[in-house]
């Protein structure tokens, strides 16, 4: 369970709003118009912000060729790439490989709360579609329980077998400059 206590927040609360109220008129970032507003929600306030942008391959923490904005499939240290051609490849994987997935594997998916499936999406980016589909958090979504479901999410803290307090800041309350996914997940929710 979490490290912290999980509270809804307000900047949290704005940019669940910002996005839903950009949906409806039709100016959501600079995504593909028909993005899904959860996948928009995740690529502009969890994505990104915890990513960071390369533009040239680097190891991760684990070791593992990562580019653009934590792309691991098919990089290779020493490749460049543009930061259009990053937002490009941003937008189709997690649009391609993480929400239609999680579409499938979790029944109910698209009418859970948009925080959820935000806040689900960033996490299976991070940790993999398998991980989040057989996750107590999906389990726990699919009950309808959402609010543990943000908190049980909390759970994938760990890079090489020990806990990373970055990583728990992502998974749970952000940091100063950026909102956790616990913390955009309950924010989304009514209370």
């Amino acid at each position: 369970m979490p490290i912290n206590k999980i509270l809804p927040s307000k900047r949290a609360k704005s940019a669940v709003a910002a996005v839903m109220a950009a949906v409806m008129v039709g100016t959501a970032s600079l995504l593909p118009s028909g993005t899904p507003a959860p996948v928009t929600l995740a690529v502009d306030h969890l994505i990104k912000p915890w990513e960071g942008l390369h533009t040239r391959a680097y190891l991760d923490i684990v070791k593992v060729p990562t580019i653009c904005y934590g792309e691991t499939k098919g990089v290779k240290l020493g490749q460049t790439k543009t930061v259009a051609q990053c937002e490009i490849m941003l937008i189709t994987r997690v649009t391609d490989d993480y929400y239609q997935p999680l579409t499938k594997c979790i029944a109910g998916f698209t009418k859970m709360p948009v925080s959820v499936q935000a806040s689900m999406i960033s996490g299976a980016y991070n940790f993999g579609v398998g991980g989040m589909c057989g996750s107590s958090a999906a389990r726990l979504a699919r009950a309808g329980q959402y609010q543990a479901a943000c908190e049980a999410q909390t759970a994938w803290n760990k890079a090489g077998g020990r806990v990373v307090n970055g990583l728990v800041k992502r998974r749970e309350m952000g940091d100063a400059q950026r909102i956790g996914e616990a913390e955009l997940c309950v924010s989304g929710l009514s209370r």
